[in-house]
């Protein structure tokens, strides 16, 4: 697998002067690079521990592909937050020297796997959100970020269908594969409400065409998460109370333990 745009496309984007130059604005890309690279990693980690434990043949196969992906796209921002940053850090440093308070990924792709239902809804929330971002960056004003996004949007399609798939088939199943959906549901639905939240990162980086502002993206994924749910039998929860803090380092216990087998 090719992790990172085509060495030519980046290349391309340098030589049209492509990157941010505003000292600010790169400490913004380099903090939304580090978020997203974080999701990325953390949440491949997660599903890479289904290697070897998945429910089924084809799904031993499917969700380590899964895995890879993220963290194939994990290594592209990582690597170009390492330029972005200038202080001489490859994107090893970066993903695996720092302390838990230090990585700034959403809270809902640091949740422990649960069973194969938790799994499936995690994952279904998260690729959907990333397939709309990822489709809205093609059009960044940074065509790194742009060339970035133009591979990862493919990725995430793919993701969305698996999950879909599977969730309409848990959800429509069995008495039993049904009430663990909804335990799923029931139990994830407090860290969807994250991804949609905005701060002055998102809010300079939206203005200035880098990146998508991500309460935009709300809409669309509430229609697309709605019609995966009907097809599933399953019902969308009120919003209610959501949990946040992940962007701001801070996290669950959970991610103290995944960081020690990560690292």
């Amino acid at each position: 697998k090719q992790d990172l745009p085509p060495p030519d496309l980046l290349r391309h984007s340098r030589r049209r002067g492509a990157h941010v130059t505003d000292a600010a604005m790169k400490e913004d890309l380099f903090e939304l690079l580090l978020r997203l690279a974080d999701d990325h990693l953390i949440l491949g980690h997660r599903v890479s521990e289904w290697c070897g434990h998945a429910p089924m043949l084809e799904e031993d196969l499917a969700l380590p592909n899964i895995a890879l992906d993220l963290i194939g796209q994990a290594r592209s921002l990582y690597t170009y937050a390492s330029e972005v940053e200038g202080r001489g850090r490859d994107e090893d440093q970066i993903a695996y020297v720092r302390l838990e308070r230090d990585y700034h990924n959403l809270l809902l792709t640091e949740r422990p796997n649960g069973d194969f239902a938790h799994t499936i809804v995690r994952q279904l929330f998260f690729s959907v959100f990333m397939q709309a971002w990822w489709r809205e960056a093609v059009k960044s004003t940074d065509e790194t970020l742009a060339a970035i996004a133009a591979k990862a949007v493919k990725e995430a399609t793919y993701h969305v269908r698996h999950a879909a798939e599977w969730t309409i088939r848990l959800g429509d199943g069995t008495e039993e594969s049904a009430r663990r959906m909804e335990e799923a549901v029931s139990a994830l639905w407090s860290y969807t409400g994250e991804m949609f939240e905005t701060d002055t990162v998102t809010d300079a980086l939206s203005e200035a065409g880098i990146a998508p502002d991500p309460a935009s993206l709300k809409a669309e994924w509430d229609k697309v998460i709605a019609d995966v749910f009907a097809e599933a039998m399953l019902s969308v929860p009120d919003e209610g109370w959501q949990q946040s803090g992940g962007r701001k380092g801070r996290h669950g216990e959970e991610m103290g333990f995944l960081l020690a087998d990560l690292q």
